[in-house]
């Protein structure tokens, strides 16, 4: 275990010092020289290694890689909070005394990781990069850059809801844009992306070290790679766009028939144009979540989805995850050797030395799914699929084929992803198995009925709910181990249906029914940037706790 209560203590104390020397996270950009790259102005004349450098380092801050394989911020910026509301994950490690995010006893020091991680790491390396030229000298290089500022910016915007955008190191305040402003900033930063990608040709200029600096597309023709970014910047303003789909329907059906449109370069069709940042060959860093899985134990599979996979008899199972396999002197799991069985979301009574023991992510045996070189994959092109499928379903143009033909065609991408090569066509006709029950083999109180009795064929008769419901479930069996796209779409339409919390430790502050909504504002925004915080309460609508729903999480049905 790496993470405990010492560890969130110096968490908090670093946000502390920095807001001490730089007053806050968001502004102030040219005092920051201190950051996971540490590379200055000066080193911007160099050779080219200026731009592996931060374009590389705001790529990897997405899903934040820690230097030396130390994965400790993406576990408190991701794993330990979107990545078990999602469903996919759970902790077997009481931390804080069993008071922490998992149970909604919210743990300051973890709130404020993926607001940091964004604005000293990604935010300031893209800042360098557009102040030193990179528009002028490699458009198309600065289109994906931009796309990487979306993909990063987007997933922090549906942590706390406002954040501040626009105006971003621009004076000694900084203040926080409305949630719809700051999405309308994506779009049409997108839009500036999308015309720099169109732009580059054969004989565009482009840097020496390109294969260096693009760990999406590394070792891949410059044609190509700027095509596929391109592909990926309409698949996130697809995404963006059905969010949007409850609070502003028009907003959302004209972005997103924007993003479908073939004039504007396709979406992602095929796995070969999954957005994933490649792990770098040098040695030093590691996918994050095998690291945490193997090394820690500090994650295992949720009770959801061990439910839904072994329910609905899923041939991707063994690809996500290990089974139980215990020790033959240990009685009380002996028989349910060879199950696959996750752990319940705020789990009552959590032990470590025996919930680490259930099923894990898949980083054994002779073929294991995840190593410390499985590069982490922030979009594929199945949930495309999915979300052309619901685009279909809505009655939106140019989705490209019908709800069910792109509901199965998204299937069929994520099999094809994962190396799953039998059992696709009885799946796609699988009209009886449902999500299965949960048994929690330590402690009766964590077992839960079946949380959804939703079957995989697609049924043309069936009510708009129903289809979408189909549709986002086997979204969010697609996008695993993605957390932070599956908490935000379960969000949004409801689906999948999730296991609740088990212990609520909120004080009345989070419904256990509804579950959590975002992360409150980091404390050390409270601490140097009060007012504005104060100002972008009165943004969000709501009191600052986890209780409170997003600009686009709408309380209504989805039709």
């Amino acid at each position: 275990m790496k993470l405990n209560i010492k560890n969130i203590s110096k968490i908090s104390l670093s946000l502390l010092l920095i807001g001490g020397s730089l007053s806050s996270c968001t502004k102030n950009f040219e005092d920051y020289n201190k950051n996971n790259v540490g590379v200055t102005d000066d080193d911007l004349k160099g050779d080219g290694q200026d731009l592996v450098l931060f374009f590389r380092n705001s790529l990897m801050s997405i899903y934040n890689f820690s230097g030396a394989g130390d994965p400790n911020s993406y576990q408190v910026q991701q794993n330990l909070n979107a990545d078990v509301y999602s469903g996919f994950f759970m902790s077997p490690t009481p931390f804080n005394s069993g008071q922490n995010n998992l149970n909604y006893a919210m743990v300051s020091g973890w709130n404020g990781e993926p607001f940091k991680v964004l604005y000293l790491n990604v935010i300031k390396s893209i800042d360098k990069l557009q102040k030193n030229g990179l528009p002028e000298t490699y458009p198309a290089l600065w289109g994906a850059a931009l796309v990487t500022k979306v993909e990063a910016a987007s997933r922090v915007t549906d942590i706390y809801g406002p954040i501040p955008y626009s105006q971003v190191g621009l004076s000694n305040t900084t203040p926080y844009d409305k949630q719809s402003e700051v999405y309308n900033s994506f779009f049409k930063e997108l839009d500036e992306a999308v015309v720099a990608l169109k732009s580059y040709k054969a004989d565009s200029p482009m840097a020496e070290k390109i294969d260096q600096i693009d760990l999406v597309f590394p070792n891949t023709d410059n044609q190509v790679r700027f095509k596929n970014w391109l592909k990926i910047a309409n698949s996130l303003r697809l995404r963006l766009a059905m969010r949007l789909v409850k609070v502003d329907a028009q907003l959302a059906k004209t972005q997103a028939e924007k993003a479908l449109d073939p004039a504007n370069g396709g979406v992602m069709e095929t796995n070969t144009e999954n957005f994933k940042v490649t792990i770098p060959a040098d040695g030093t860093y590691s996918n994050p979540i095998w690291f945490i899985s193997k090394n820690w134990a500090d994650t295992r599979i949720n009770a959801t989805l061990s439910s839904y996979m072994v329910g609905l008899k899923d041939p991707r199972t063994a690809k996500y995850m290990s089974p139980v396999t215990p020790a033959a002197t240990d009685t009380e799991l002996n028989k349910f050797k060879g199950k696959y069985i996750g752990i319940r979301a705020g789990a009552d009574n959590i032990e470590k030395d025996k919930y680490q023991k259930l099923s894990a992510l898949n980083t054994e045996g002779t073929t294991p799914t995840f190593l410390a070189t499985t590069a982490p994959v922030l979009m594929t092109a199945a949930e495309v699929y999915f979300l052309r499928a619901e685009a279909a379903l809505r009655g939106w143009t140019n989705a490209g084929g019908t709800a069910q033909s792109l509901y199965e065609k998204g299937i069929e991408t994520s099999f094809a992803q994962w190396g799953v090569t039998a059992g696709l066509s009885t799946y796609l006709n699988d009209n009886t198995s449902k999500a299965a029950a949960y048994v929690d083999p330590f402690n009766a109180k964590n077992n839960a009925a079946a949380p959804s009795s939703l079957t995989i064929k697609w049924d043309e008769g069936a009510t708009k709910e129903e289809k979408l419901e189909r549709i986002i479930t086997q979204k969010w069996l697609a996008i695993f181990p993605e957390g932070q796209e599956a908490w935000s779409e379960f969000r949004r339409t409801g689906y999948p249906r999730l296991f609740p919390v088990v212990v609520n430790n909120s004080a009345g502050l989070i419904d256990s029914k509804v579950q959590i909504r975002r992360l409150p504002f980091p404390q050390n925004e409270y601490n140097t940037n009060g007012a504005e915080v104060q100002a972008a309460i009165s943004l969000l609508g709501g009191p600052d706790n986890g209780g409170t729903r997003l600009w686009w999480d709408v309380n209504k049905g989805n039709f």
